[in-house]
């Protein structure tokens, strides 16, 4: 089985072009591809698919096995793959994701080579229900308290297709994300768990962000994310609604816009491709 490899800002996955291959058990090959000792090495699997609504359809796949709704580093990379291998003819394209179908501008370098697209994200939703998430599901979640392991944490939840609790913290480089982060992942209120991102201020324009994300354990990158802190740090007074993200694995750049659509524009980069010796499939 052809795949690539590839990462946005170091949130990595391994693509399977599904125009030529075909996959009959993705949980599986998720699960093995992902393996960082005995497998490729990613946060999961990306499926390019035919779509009867857009000019591609993503599939995508947890490290474990889950299957997620989308990923906003993800998609910049299925974009370019796409423009790259011939599957697309325009740098405008619409994708179908399990959060709905979003636009995607790419910005190519000298050669005519995808290095970077802005993805729009969507609207965020703010109702428990949209997350989902206990309580009365038409009330928001926003600046609620949660607490797990003795300790209470404001959290402001919503959903950007895929389910985020946003911690804001003095010091998230040195915040214990993997005590913390799995066990808000599998709190109670999340009935399909929840991807949580600790995030610090920086300046009103500028902040940074370590994301503990359900079925794959900490990345280097969120770019569904990465749009809930947007969202989340306007709301609750702390930034604009344009920002810059730092993160690990790079630089997003955000922007809630008056159409109450968010903007994220960030890097798309291939590692390598190969073939895969796979038989469960």
């Amino acid at each position: 089985m052809q795949f690539t490899k590839m990462h946005g800002a170091g949130n990595d996955y391994v693509y399977i072009n599904g125009f030529v291959e075909k996959v009959h058990r993705p949980d599986q090959l998720a699960i093995a591809v992902s393996d960082r000792h005995f497998g490729i090495g990613s946060d999961g699997l990306i499926l390019i698919l035919p779509s009867d609504s857009a000019d591609l359809r993503m599939q995508m796949f947890n490290a474990d096995g889950s299957e997620a709704e989308m990923c906003g580093n993800g998609i910049r990379c299925l974009a370019k793959y796409a423009w790259d291998h011939g599957l697309v003819e325009h740098l405008e394209i619409r994708v179908e994701t399990g959060a709905g179908i979003l636009p995607l501008q790419m910005f190519c370098d000298s050669n005519r080579q995808v290095e970077k697209v802005q993805v729009n994200m969507g609207q965020p939703r703010l109702s428990r229900g949209e997350l989902p998430m206990g309580g009365d599901p038409e009330a928001d979640a926003l600046g609620i308290t949660i607490e797990v392991a003795g300790q209470t944490f404001e959290a402001w939840c919503l959903s950007m297709g895929n389910p985020h609790c946003v911690i804001f913290v003095d010091d998230c480089e040195n915040f214990p994300v993997t005590e913390i982060g799995p066990l808000i992942e599998n709190h109670p209120l999340f009935p399909r768990r929840v991807n949580v991102e600790f995030v610090s201020i920086l300046s009103e324009t500028e902040l940074c962000q370590r994301t503990w994300e359900r079925g794959a354990g900490e990345t280097l990158a969120c770019g569904t994310g990465a749009s809930a802190v947007t969202v989340a740090a306007a709301l609750s007074g702390r930034t604009g609604r344009k920002i810059s993200n730092r993160l690990r694995g790079g630089l997003l750049e955000l922007e809630w816009t008056a159409d109450n659509h968010i903007y994220l524009t960030g890097p798309a980069t291939e590692v390598f491709s190969g073939d895969y010796p796979w038989e469960n499939v």
